[in-house]
Order: structure tokens, then C-alpha cells, then sequence
């Protein structure tokens, strides 16, 4: 089995238990929205933004809002993850990490990583939390 073939499965493992950690939650169908959206706005605006805007909505005076139970923080936190584990960034703040520490080089990779993410992300959450 080659190395891409088992990435391609963790990448889908992973977008498939985040689902399913929204699945019931009353943000379901916006995070949903989020997924949908997500390649095209980072496509658009480069994946720094897209993270900061999710920040920006999620979060208040740098507190979650509701307790991290809403669509912009979840997705941040989802993407944020993947990105950190699949680089070995040793900073739980991705944002953060970009901002400061990633090289040119860095933030392609980060942003290829999080839209090959986000292909499995987008297609399990149509298929299970609907939407729009």
C-alpha cells in the first residue's frame, strides 16, 4: 500500500470523526455551511485569513464563545489539528504559528494539507449534517 493511499485514509478517518462530533449539536448545519465553503474562501483569501475570520467569529476577547459549541471554533479547532499533527508543528495555536515562525514553503504545505482535509470534511458533512 502506498504512503499516499494511507494518507488519503487518515485524512478521511479524521474529517469522519469530526463530523461526527457535530453530528446532534445545534451548529450542526452551520458548521456544515463551513465545510461547504471552506476550500473556495482559502482558495480566495489564503488560509491564514480563513483562520482568523473563523477566530474572529468563534471566539470572543479570546475566549470561545459558548464554550468552544459553535460552528467557527469547531472547524478551527478541526483544521487547526490536522495541520499540526500532519506538520509537526510544535505550537497548538496555528494561527499563531503561521503569523510568526512558518516559512513560505510552510504555509504552502499547511494550506495544501488543510484543503486535501477539507475535500473529506466537506463531502462527509453533506452526506451526514445537510445543509444547505
Amino acid at each position: 500500500m502506498s504512503r499516499q493511499r494511507s494518507l488519503e485514509q487518515e485524512r478521511a478517518s479524521a474529517a469522519w470523526s469530526c463530523v461526527n462530533q457535530v453530528k446532534g449539536q445545534t451548529y450542526e448545519k452551520d458548521y456544515a455551511g463551513l465545510a461547504k465553503s471552506a476550500p473556495a474562501e482559502i482558495q480566495a483569501n489564503g488560509l491564514g485569513q480563513i483562520l482568523a475570520f473563523w477566530r474572529a467569529k468563534g471566539y470572543d476577547k479570546g475566549e470561545a464563545k459558548d464554550g468552544g459549541a459553535n460552528a467557527h471554533c469547531q472547524m478551527l479547532q478541526h483544521v487547526s489539528v490536522w495541520i499540526r499533527d500532519q506538520l509537526n508543528i510544535n505550537s497548538d495555536n496555528i494561527l499563531e504559528w503561521i503569523i510568526r515562525e512558518a516559512t513560505t514553503d510552510d504555509y504552502r504545505r499547511a494550506t495544501a494539507e488543510a484543503m486535501a482535509f477539507l475535500f473529506w470534511l466537506k463531502r462527509f458533512a453533506e452526506a451526514e449534517l445537510g445543509g444547505e
